[in-house]
């Protein structure tokens, strides 16, 4: 399948969803509040890479696009407009990429919805009992490939932001398309590949850097997914709780 076709499944995919949410309040209310709790994880399983350091930007850069509660709609809605645009005009780095985002926000809506709709059935209050609820949700839902999948996706986009540094000319290209894209109603796409640019840029002058940032994200999300699924539900809710509140 082409990379424009693959982008436009899945934002239809990722819409679709959407749509459903609109017509339940009360899921789309329980969808914002498992990417919150995500969200606020993801900070707080960070939280010594967010405060300093070489890896500040890039883990920043991953919780506001990967990992963030924000509502992503207008960008998915640039990416289908542009999707056949990409093979024409842009390098095929930036295809890959896009492709990888496609991809993995896709995957990443499908999990997030199919918590919602459990995080429904299970009893629970916001606030000190939302750790026990997630985990609770995180079970009934399953799917550990495809959590093995999304985290292996969140690592493939990683190392194509990182093949964006290489290509020549690509940084010039990306600051004359600001006007361009910004006139075509695209400023939302072109925010995201900017910002994914110089950040990988900044961390590519070390040599080694891309893949040590990426092995400690690697390392991190896959402990925290075996210890949702296999340790004691507990311990689990313990070890989430006790981590968000370190974090505050």
């Amino acid at each position: 399948m082409e990379a424009a076709q693959k982008i436009r499944d899945a934002v239809d995919q990722v819409t679709a969803r959407r749509e459903r949410c609109i017509l339940d309040p009360l899921l789309a209310r329980a969808v914002a509040q498992v990417k919150r709790f995500q969200a606020r994880r993801f900070a707080a399983s960070y939280a010594d890479l967010l405060a300093a350091g070489p890896y500040r930007a890039a883990a920043q850069f991953f919780l506001d696009e990967l990992y963030g509660d924000q509502d992503f709609s207008r960008r998915d809605q640039q990416f289908a407009r542009i999707a056949g645009a990409l093979q024409r005009i842009f390098p095929k780095e930036v295809v890959a990429t896009a492709v990888a985002l496609a991809d993995l926000h896709a995957l990443t809506e499908q999990l997030d919805f199919e918590m919602a709709q459990a995080w429904l059935a299970v009893p629970g209050a916001e606030g000190s009992g939302e750790a026990s609820r997630y985990a609770s949700c995180w079970r009934s839902v399953a799917h550990r490939d495809d959590r093995a999948a999304q985290l292996e996706g969140v690592l493939e986009l990683g190392r194509e932001l990182e093949k964006l540094t290489r290509a020549p000319g690509l940084s010039l290209l990306l600051r004359m398309m600001r006007g361009p894209a910004s006139a075509a109603g695209l400023g939302d796409l072109q925010r995201f590949l900017e910002s994914g640019f110089a950040t990988f840029a900044a961390l590519s002058r070390k040599k080694g850097m891309t893949s040590e940032f990426l092995a400690i994200i690697e390392q991190r999300e896959a402990h925290w997914i075996a210890q949702l699924f296999d340790a004691d539900p507990l311990v689990c809710t313990a070890q989430l709780e006790r981590a968000l509140g370190q974090a505050r």
